[in-house]
């Protein structure tokens, strides 16, 4: 039986950070203290006249790097993004270009905000379980800058820039334990970004709008059940799992979550802290953090999760 494994993790941010501070003294009306009692960010990357496919490069780059391999060797490019580099070709294209995976090998972007990457790992491990495929290049990467209406002091601080990248290769021995995958189109009013081109112009908004409570009570409902959701398809009690990786959005959406799940902090991966909320960036950067300084070693499991807009939720269980 074919199954797949997680080979090596890069991740990349932009730039120098950016902290409360800086944001204060550019005039937003908020305050250090006020940002980390809400959101527990103290920091974010922003790209500036970087592009998402070029952040994407660098971070696939290092996990690369990290599994050993080149880009000759990949046959699957899977990159989640809600901040493409333009309408088409895919910015998985672009990125296929760029690093020199073979022309023939599939490419395409997938659309799921701050689930995407959760989705998009989920979508690599079932075409190498397939047998159609043997190694991917999973990336989620975002410029969520773009997107940001920086006269609103209620989401301007909440969002940052950045990538992260894993190499999926096949394996007869279990890497991806579990997954599950989830929307519900009727909660669309609570996060969106609503601009697109018509006509040569934008039609609705170009900023992203969010209803933060309304987000806060749906993201801890749904994170809680497919957590459980994929522990009770590995059959795996709650207690064995080693490390829990929630899409870093918010500490108190985190710690809510672990707290239902009856998680120990010492088991939750933050960096919510340093990136902010990278969207479909946040879990693999995470990911990648823990694994390079040490704290999640080979032959433990870890649970990654998403939720955004759409609004689209998930969870895949890992054995790294």
């Amino acid at each position: 039986m074919i199954f797949s494994r997680i080979a090596g993790t890069g991740g990349y941010v932009p730039g120098a950070p950016v902290s409360n501070d800086d944001l204060v003294a550019r005039g937003i009306n908020t305050s250090d203290a006020w940002i980390i009692e809400r959101t527990g960010i103290r920091q974010r990357y922003i790209a500036d006249g970087e592009t998402t496919s070029q952040l994407s490069i660098k971070a696939a780059q290092r996990a690369l790097e990290a599994a050993g391999c080149s880009a000759a060797d990949i046959d699957l490019v899977v990159l989640a993004t809600t901040t493409p580099d333009m309408t088409f070709p895919s910015t998985a294209c672009l990125v296929q270009a760029e690093l020199g995976v073979p022309a023939g090998a599939t490419a395409f972007d997938v659309q799921a905000v701050c689930s995407g990457f959760v989705y998009a790992l989920t979508i690599a491990d079932k075409f190498i379980r397939s047998g159609s495929h043997k190694r991917a290049l999973v990336i989620g990467a975002e410029t969520m800058s773009r997107l940001i209406d920086w006269n609103d002091r209620s989401t301007c601080v909440l969002f940052g820039d950045g990538a992260g990248a894993v190499v999926l290769e096949a394996s007869d021995q279990a890497g991806i334990l579990s997954s599950a995958l989830h929307a519900d189109g009727s909660h669309s009013n609570i996060l969106y970004a609503s601009g697109a081109i018509s006509a040569g112009q934008i039609a609705g908004s170009p900023f992203l709008y969010m209803d933060g409570q309304s987000v806060f009570k749906l993201a801890v409902r749904l994170l809680s059940d497919v957590a459980i959701e994929v522990l009770e398809q590995a059959n795996m009690p709650q207690a064995d799992l080693d490390w829990f990786i929630p899409h870093q959005a918010n500490i108190r959406i985190m710690n809510s979550v672990a707290k239902r799940l009856e998680l120990p902090a010492a088991k939750v991966v933050v960096t919510v802290d340093q990136h902010g909320n990278t969207s479909a960036a946040s879990v693999p950067l995470a990911l990648d953090a823990a694994i390079r300084d040490g704290r999640i070693q080979r032959g433990q499991s870890v649970l990654l999760q998403g939720v955004g807009g759409g609004f689209t939720w998930g969870a895949v269980l890992v054995r790294y």
